[in-house]
């Protein structure tokens, strides 16, 4: 099963805050944050086909150009499911993050989904209905594993079409 992340510059080792305007950018495989994941991952047989990225500056410049690019780049690699996160409690990226799978939902063919923290609350409240987004911690450590089993329960039962999907997103999504 192949995995596609959208990042922001931080989680990509791209320069964090003080790099904000990166570009659009596509990496095969997964870098940055992804090593985080890859365990999780692999449990479910799944490895990360590509990681996409941009700058939250650059993000909140061109909103609907990287809305719009990212889920044609997605089209080209063609995953079994996108994960749009982890976004912690940063707001812009969760924004991005949001944006970009639901945008991947309503627009192709692949399944989506959002990893945020409850400190989203606008964005949760805007984007919940149009996307799943997977509940987490604000910050890693304490949860962080839990929420990253939860994304692999959710990916591996809306990729096998589960009878379970239902309640497995009342249990990991807002």
């Amino acid at each position: 099963m192949n995995i596609v992340l959208i990042f922001d510059q931080g989680l990509a080792g791209a320069g964090g805050k003080s790099n904000p305007n990166v570009g659009l950018t596509a990496v095969k495989g997964g870098v940055g944050s992804a090593l985080m994941m890859e365990s999780h991952f692999e449990k479910i047989g799944a490895k990360v086909a590509a990681t996409l990225y941009c700058g939250n500056e650059y993000f909140l410049n061109n909103q609907d150009e990287v809305v719009t690019k990212m889920t044609a780049m997605v089209k080209k690699v063609k995953p079994d499911f996108v994960v749009c996160g982890p976004c912690f409690n940063f707001p812009d990226y969760a924004k991005m993050a949001a944006m970009i799978s639901a945008s991947v939902l309503e627009n192709t063919e692949f399944k989506s989904c959002a990893m945020m923290s409850v400190e989203n609350g606008d964005t949760i409240a805007n984007y919940k209905d149009k996307t799943p987004i997977v509940k987490m911690p604000k910050k890693g450590g304490t949860g962080l594993n839990d929420s990253f089993s939860d994304l692999c329960d959710l990916i591996q039962a809306t990729v096998q079409g589960s009878g379970e999907l239902e309640s497995i997103k009342q249990r990991v999504c807002y």
